[in-house]
């Protein structure tokens, strides 16, 4: 199967664009930091090659918007986010990842927003929808400042099976 190519984006503040390999260190300063990692679906990375696998994995589907975040100040690698389609309930999930020392600047929605608006403008998005632990308030005010509000709750486990966390899913209806 061949790779996709997602075009670069900018916000004011981020340059989006593709993952590779080569940023595998950058990626696991969030991915292998246990206060990032404490609500996410994937278990901790305890060594940067691990990063490799998730990055081999990207860009095969169409509808998988998988976006680095980058800063034009800086040309830092920050985080990183997107939107999934899901084909059976014609819904885009929204998710995303931000390198501790980043959070609470306001990068996440400003790179989630512009890449809803790539998402619009490309296919016709009906709704997103996000979970997020209960606790996890971060999340919340992220889905909040996408227009998202309160679906329902709901609870969600690790991929590695290691902890399960009650939980609650917004979404937004274009």
């Amino acid at each position: 199967m061949s790779k996709i190519i997602l075009p670069n984006l900018e916000t004011e503040r981020l340059i989006l664009r593709p993952l590779t390999v080569n940023d595998r260190d950058a990626i696991f300063k969030w991915t292998g930091d246990p206060r990032v990692n404490k609500y996410m679906i994937y278990p901790l990375y305890k060594k940067v090659e691990e990063v490799n696998d998730w990055v081999s994995t990207l860009y095969e589907d169409e509808k998988k918007l998988d976006y680095g975040f980058v800063l034009k100040s800086t040309g830092e690698l920050i985080g990183s986010g997107g939107l999934y389609y899901h084909e059976d309930i014609d819904v885009w999930s929204v998710g995303y990842n931000l390198a501790y020392d980043y959070w609470h600047h306001g990068y996440t929605p400003e790179a989630i927003k512009r890449i809803i608006e790539y998402a619009q403008s490309k296919y016709k998005v009906r709704a997103i929808a996000g979970t997020f632990a209960i606790g996890n308030e971060g999340s919340r005010r992220v889905m909040e400042k996408l227009g998202m509000s309160f679906y329902e709750d709901t609870e969600y486990t690790k991929l590695d099976g290691s902890e399960t966390f009650k939980a609650k899913t917004y979404h937004r209806v274009f």
